[in-house]
């Protein structure tokens, strides 16, 4: 070996060395909850375990449900001569995001109407949640320091999205243990106590995880404290339609306050209402106090989304788009949520006649069918769900929350039997 091939080969196996030592500092990332649940169902070789962790859809043989709409929709769109694979805009496809703003603030908003919405297609709802804080992490006239109140508990991801943007999250009482249901004085406390002008996060319906809402008239309640405060609303939508089988039941607290002309944004994902989890669907709404605003918003928007993903994926957009533009798409797309959402209804019907009629389990079950959407919270503790994953198969977080769409007809009786066994401590 020469002397010159020597330096060069010392060189090397230095640079090796030192860019080796570069990541010796990263530490090994927690696990996510919900992934390691799934790994641990998938390996379970227990012949009635059941998945009750995962948020997605599934039919009543547990198989995910392509909608039949998705399915007409999709062939319409493959047989369209000028199909192409361009970029999309960089705020996304115009029809779309025009159809999905009157679907949530409604077709007769006068914010739409004035031209005073700025709306942006995005990665699905974990995107718009992100693009929102972002955006107000730039440009939201914050008093003091970068805060965002979320409820507590929340969906696991809120709390990520806000702290890698700068954004504080901050707790507001919602989930009240003792009667499984909501903490409203908590809640409205907060409302009350916070420095004006705060941001709170709001699920618009079906909370994630506890499926617990406020009634209307909370909602009122909710809005009058917000105006009086000048808080601002941080709308998350990702189960509209879903959780009633209504599109319009389930927006009606997002209309209520474009109604009353407050300052807000909402998050809109179309992963649950229309099975297009993988396509990652979704759009960021921004309501504007004066349309004179709108450019400049859109065109810092424009500006955040292009260093992120540059543009949005298209082959999704342009199925909902299908729907939300066709009056007879339109009123199939109504039917498959209606199917969704009563057949997840229906299993929180049987599952309290279940515990209540048959198995005489101790407590109150009232709170099953209370609860609403996709996720519920069954009152059990760590050690008892702990119960459920060791001794009878059944998959489901420490926190007793449990997907209903992972029950059926098949499995609906031994979850029910099993969950009476650790209620009354026979594990």
């Amino acid at each position: 070996m020469t002397d010159r091939i020597r330096q060069v080969y010392n060189h090397l196996l230095g640079s090796n060395m030192l860019s080796a030592e570069t990541w010796e500092g990263v530490p090994l990332a927690p696990p996510d909850s919900i992934l390691g649940l799934n790994a641990a169902f998938k390996a379970d070789t227990h012949p009635q375990k059941i998945n009750l962790g995962v948020g997605a859809y599934r039919d009543d043989n547990h198989k995910p449900w392509v909608l039949p709409v998705i399915k007409r929709a999709t062939s319409i769109l493959l047989n369209d001569p000028n199909l192409d694979h361009e970029y999309l805009p960089i705020t996304g496809l115009p029809e779309f995001t025009a159809g999905a703003a009157k679907l949530i603030l409604g077709a007769g908003s006068p914010a739409i109407e004035e031209g005073r919405v700025v709306s942006v297609q995005t990665i699905s709802g974990t995107g718009a949640n992100h693009l929102g804080a972002l955006f107000i992490s730039r440009f939201y006239h914050w008093d003091g320091p970068k805060q965002v109140y979320l409820s507590n508990p929340t969906w696991a991801n809120h709390q990520a999205i806000f702290k890698n943007v700068g954004v504080e999250p901050l707790d507001y009482p919602y989930y009240d243990p003792t009667t499984i249901g909501l903490d409203f004085d908590g809640f409205i406390g907060t409302l009350q106590s916070a420095a004006p002008r705060s941001v709170f996060l709001l699920h618009a319906c079906a909370h994630n995880p506890t499926g617990v809402d406020p009634t209307r008239d909370q909602w009122k309640q909710i809005a009058e404290v917000m105006m009086v405060k000048n808080h601002y609303a941080f709308f998350d939508c990702a189960y509209q339609g879903f959780a009633s089988g209504d599109l319009n039941n389930d927006s009606w607290a997002v209309r209520y306050f474009m109604k009353k002309n407050m300052p807000m944004l909402v998050c809109q994902s179309f992963a649950k209402n229309a099975g297009l989890y993988g396509e990652r669907v979704g759009a960021l709404h921004i309501v504007l106090p004066a349309k004179d605003a709108v450019e400049r918003v859109k065109s810092q928007l424009s500006v955040l989304q292009r260093s992120e993903i540059s543009n949005p994926p298209s082959h999704g957009a342009r199925l909902v788009s299908l729907i939300l533009n066709d009056s007879a798409l339109f009123d199939e797309w109504n039917r498959d949520i209606k199917t969704m959402a009563e057949r997840i209804i229906s299993m929180r019907t049987e599952l309290y006649r279940l515990l209540t009629e048959e198995l005489h389990t101790p407590g109150s079950w009232v709170h099953i069918i209370n609860q609403i959407g996709m996720f519920s919270f069954t009152g059990i503790s760590p050690p008892q769900a702990n119960a459920m994953i060791n001794k009878f198969h059944i998959y489901l977080t420490a926190s007793g929350r449990i997907s209903m769409a992972g029950l059926n007809s098949h499995n609906l009786r031994y979850f029910a039997e099993s969950l009476d066994k650790v209620v009354r401590g026979e594990f």
